[in-house]
């Protein structure tokens, strides 16, 4: 079993959730139950998913967990995307969310790519 929260992917993960929940805050009220909420979603999603294939017996496991982490990721930045299109919460905030989810996004397809080349 990998710890997880050693990864350097799951930390950058965790961090992009928690400031998914700074940024939210500011959105408008009637946005509680859509956009905000898809957007803690998917970004509590990332790392949960890498924690939860971290503890899969095998490899081909552990890589689909991943693959969720990824897809969760891409439905992320859909969704700021769409709030940054609005206007909603502080633009600089979500730039800087969507770059780091960049950075997650190419970790975390490395990541899988290396464990799929070891089975």
């Amino acid at each position: 079993m990998i710890n997880f929260k050693k990864l350097k992917v799951w930390q950058l993960g965790f961090d992009i959730a928690r400031e998914c929940y700074g940024l939210v805050a500011f959105y408008p009220g009637d946005e509680r139950f859509v956009l905000k909420n898809q957007i803690t979603r998917s970004a509590i999603s990332i790392p949960a998913n890498i924690a939860e294939g971290s503890s899969r017996k095998s490899t081909k496991e552990y890589a689909h967990f991943l693959e969720i982490s990824l897809g969760s990721s891409y439905e992320l930045e859909t969704h700021l995307l769409l709030g940054e299109a609005l206007g909603y919460g502080d633009l600089n905030k979500t730039k800087s969310i969507l770059y780091d989810l960049n950075t997650e996004q190419k970790m975390l397809l490395s990541l899988i790519n290396k464990i799929k080349n070891s089975f």
